[in-house]
């Protein structure tokens, strides 16, 4: 390696300047177009200098003759994953002498400093770049991120390295941004990233540094560095106007970094509209996707339900799934229409829905007053009708963990040194950084709610010649009804609270009895407004044909995130003969 690069010191006063340029290659950074486009990438770049002192005519270099490597590296391992590509306002003869297309990130893991005698080449943007390297110590940074941050130059960056734009953004990738030097070096022309000048210092024992310190060791290496360490790369603390150490340009400086922030999918929200009854605790419930939430990247759904906002965070889910968020609450004591807002927030974007609410009052068509003379000739019965009926429930809940993956990012330094007898010493060793690059694993809690019911009826206790389960047409009815919701997650439903009891003589339609709630889960028959001691009784047809009576009871409003459980409960007894049968007309006592 040493008499290689003797031999580029030896070369270079033979060397004739080449007068034409490579021609323009087929791809080029910019198309013809203004660079408006808005920014889509974040530079994490920061950049000094100072001044450039004087040169040789065979030491020198020109302002402008800069430019800049580009390299695609993946984020989560910082492997690159894309040749480096070269970018220069004044493309340089093919010529010039080079070491390849070689990124930092390489360098740092150990690959040598390799000589290239001609074969360079570099793009030529259309759309012009920014100055890099300062001359005079002012700073350009915030036209060089406006520059490679923006969506128009990444496209470019994207079609030239072979990728894919949406993939290239979509956050699993950063952009390497290296600047370049184009400089006269003993009477050669050669083209150095940062690290590669001091790499090359190094081989050449400090000469480079000697010859042209305020470029390869100033103006080039400050043009960029980090703001916040990345890719492995410490941010860089030290001073932004004086001339660096080797150790320090290839530990610290010459690099920037374009960074993506993951595209989220946008929120998908799946709800339906619900019918509720009147002063009834509810559960309502949407299903969110779209992308990851993790507490990093967090989802919260919030529900505006008549003026009043409830917010349900920590809506975790892993990529490709879903979570249940769900909010309970009180029904208005009256019957109307209520629309309910519901908005997602994700990460960078959010999503909003309506769910219509119907909310009725079960308790307006009761039966009318029972008479002795009622007759229905023409009744015929009646089946009990199949109504809504769900008995278990069951969701689940993403709970999500850190899964620690612990990487060392560190990067090679070197040390060099002359002995006393003149020797020339150098040698290599690691400096760690260790990094966490772990990641959110989800455990999936699964809840379930299963419902329990019954009915009930017999005759009523004031009927005066009823036989255990068998009475005469006309008398009165009592029924208790009961039901009982089991679950793991007792806080995430509610226990039934209305009952509702049809009569077969109304063909268990037409009317219904709404039961009173008497605790949790236990329903009985309202006082009858029409009974003498007001008892909580149903009083069946005179006119009602012997034989089976069957009241169907439906037991509802057993919310739990899944839904509402409920029952379709049956409960018989027998009727033979009518209440008439217990009158009779006593003869008149004579006289």
């Amino acid at each position: 390696m040493v008499k290689a690069m003797r031999f580029l010191l030896q070369e270079g006063a033979q060397m004739k300047k080449f007068l034409s340029m490579v021609l323009s290659l087929a791809l080029v950074l910019c198309a013809i177009a203004p660079l408006t486009a808005y920014a889509v990438g974040d530079g994490n770049i920061d950049g000094g200098g100072g001044g450039m002192g004087s040169g040789t005519s065979t030491n020198v270099w020109n302002p402008g003759n800069d430019g800049v490597r580009v390299t695609v590296v993946r984020a989560s391992d910082h492997a690159q994953v894309t040749t480096p590509i070269d970018f220069a306002n004044k493309v340089p003869a093919a010529t010039i002498y080079n070491f390849g297309k070689v990124s930092k990130l390489q360098y740092s893991n150990g690959v040598a400093l390799t000589p290239i005698k001609g074969g360079y080449t570099a793009i030529k943007p259309v759309q012009a770049m920014p100055r890099i390297i300062s001359t005079n110590g002012s700073n350009n940074i915030d036209a060089i991120k406006k520059y490679f941050c923006s969506e128009y130059v990444i496209k470019r960056i994207a079609e030239i390295t072979g990728m894919n734009y949406d993939v290239l953004i979509g956050g699993q990738y950063k952009i390497l941004l290296e600047p370049l030097a184009y400089y006269k070096f003993e009477g050669n022309m050669f083209v150095t990233t940062a690290t590669e000048a001091a790499l090359y210092d190094e081989i050449t024992s400090g000469l480079l540094r000697k010859r042209m310190v305020s470029l390869t060791h100033k103006n080039l290496p400050l043009a960029m560095f980090l703001e916040v360490g990345d890719l492995g790369y410490p941010a860089w603390g030290g001073s932004k106007t004086s001339s660096a150490s080797n150790a320090d340009i290839k530990s610290s400086l010459g690099l920037g970094v374009v960074r993506f922030t993951e595209q989220p999918e946008l929120p998908q929200i799946d709800a339906y509209d619900y019918e509720y009854r009147i002063n009834t605790q509810v559960i309502t419930a949407v299903r969110v996707s779209g992308g990851q939430s993790d507490p990093d990247h967090p989802t919260r759904v919030s529900f505006n339900v008549n003026g009043t906002t409830y917010n349900v965070g920590n809506v975790y889910y892993p990529d490709g799934d879903s979570q249940l968020a769900w909010i309970k609450w009180t029904t208005p004591a009256t019957e109307q229409t209520i629309s309910i807002q519901v908005t997602v927030s994700g990460p960078g974007s959010a999503a909003k829905t309506t769910i219509n609410c119907k909310i009725v009052d079960l308790d307006k068509n009761p039966p009318p007053n029972p008479v002795a003379d009622d007759r229905n000739d023409s009744f015929q019965t009646a089946s009990v009708p199949q109504r809504a009926v769900k008995s278990s429930a069951s969701w689940s809940v993403w709970r999500p963990w850190w899964q620690e993956f612990w990487v060392d990012r560190g990067h090679w330094e070197s040390d060099s040194w002359t002995d006393s007898k003149g020797n020339f010493h150098s040698s290599r060793y690691w400096v760690s950084n260790w990094v966490d690059e772990g990641w959110w694993e989800f455990d999936l809690n699964r809840y379930s709610a299963s419902l329990s019911a019954s009915m009930s009826i017999k005759c009523d206790d004031k009927n005066p010649t009823a036989s255990g389960r068998t009475m005469k047409s006309g008398y009165g009815i009592n029924q208790t009804a009961t039901g009982n919701i089991s679950s793991n997650q007792s806080t995430a439903i509610t226990q039934p609270q209305n009952a509702v009891s049809y009569f077969p003589e109304f063909c268990y339609e037409t009317y219904w009895r709404l039961l009173e709630r008497m605790g949790s889960g236990h329903f009985e028959f309202q006082k009858n407004n029409y009974s003498t001691y007001k008892n909580r009784t149903h009083f069946t047809p005179i006119w009602m044909p012997d034989g089976s009576y069957t009241v169907n009871t439906w037991v509802i409003d057993g919310w739990t995130p899944d839904g509402m459980l409920s029952a379709n409960l049956t409960d018989s007894l027998t009727i033979r003969g009518s209440l008439w049968d217990d009158w009779h007309v006593a003869p008149l006592s004579p006289k």
